[in-house]
């Protein structure tokens, strides 16, 4: 069956979604766990407490990706199928929604657990590691549902509506290249003493990236608060207020307006490795508990749904608008 040109990128993008929701983050082999093995030890060679060492790191780390991503699609220029099939893996690749769902869900039952006799605290506090990068040592758990609560509405904009919209705007080379930049921010983006020069430029490139993402992730946060018995005027309202207060320029919009729309009150002292980070309030409703982590979860997932179905909107505009100037342009040549 043919698949007409313009319909080649928003096909991949709803494909990749839907094997996102099928199969996840493989436990083993992961594309974007090799990029960031490579990554590592490119960094172990390059590495110095300068900023221009890290700007040469982080050109190479991210324009090879984007490399890749143009030749994948000069290659299927003429071959729509392929095209769509090639969209859908690099989409499947780049997204953590199902993962981060998981993983939501399962501090939500290791904090249950733990609120009974013998629970599971201290696996809780193991488990924060796959979602953030805090010290969960000496975490109660109101402060692990808290810590919980934040990194999905930080992640459901940089796991899947930036790497969605990215994809809809610059295709394959943009959601490789957004998934390189974000990964290195993961990696070396950090206000730490070996980090705080060789990580600047990815840390500021991933700000730049996030821009428009972050906000867009707030309003869809918004209009999702419904799902989850919540106001999208109230969360609107919290996201302009407070998402601003937060000490990231993109962070706090997505996490003000889950505040909102969950009427919970985020922020406060956060332990990282080698920094202490005190964060203003954002919401002004009771702190997160373990129920709020599951409509978190739900919250996320509804994100999803219509970041997708904005992403595929725009890269089908996108496709259109690129038909028709190439139409005009071959009227003025004849």
């Amino acid at each position: 069956m043919a698949l007409p040109a313009a319909a080649a990128r928003p096909a991949g993008i709803a494909l990749g979604v839907l094997a996102d929701a099928l199969f996840a983050d493989p436990r083993r082999g992961h594309p974007v766990a090799g990029f960031g093995r490579a990554a590592s030890a490119l960094e172990r060679r390059w590495y110095a407490d300068d900023v221009g060492r890290g700007a040469l790191f982080t050109g190479v780390a991210v324009g090879v990706p984007v490399a890749l991503g143009v030749l994948a699609e000069r290659a299927t220029a003429r071959r729509p199928l392929a095209r769509a099939a090639v969209t859908a893996a690099a989409t499947w690749a780049v997204l953590g929604g199902t993962s981060l769902a998981r993983e939501g869900t399962a501090m939500a039952g290791l904090l249950e657990a733990g609120a009974r006799p013998g629970g599971d605290l201290t696996g809780a506090r193991r488990r924060l590691s796959h979602l953030c990068a805090r010290d969960p040592s000496q975490l109660t758990a109101d402060e692990l549902a808290r810590a919980t609560v934040e990194s999905l509405a930080e992640n459901a904009s940089d796991a899947v509506v930036a790497p969605l919209l990215w994809g809809a705007v610059a295709g394959v080379p943009g959601l490789l290249g957004y998934r390189a930049v974000n990964t290195l921010d993961a990696m070396v983006g950090y206000r730490s003493a070996r980090y705080e020069r060789f990580g600047r430029v990815p840390a500021r490139l991933d700000d730049g990236v996030n821009l428009v993402p972050a906000r867009v992730c707030g309003a869809l946060v918004s209009l999702a608060a419904p799902t989850v018995g919540g106001s999208t005027a109230r969360a609107w309202r919290t996201m302009r207020r407070d998402g601003g207060r937060h000490p990231s320029p993109n962070a706090g919009r997505p996490e003000a307006a889950a505040a909102g729309a969950l009427a919970v009150s985020l922020g406060g002292r956060n332990t990282y490795p080698g920094y202490v980070e005190d964060r203003p309030a954002l919401g002004d409703g009771h702190p997160p508990r373990v129920a709020d982590v599951h409509r978190a979860v739900r919250l996320g997932r509804a994100v999803t749904v219509t970041a997708t179905a904005l992403a595929v909107g725009v890269a089908w505009a996108g496709a259109g608008a690129g038909v028709a100037a190439t139409a005009r342009r071959s009227r003025r040549r004849a």
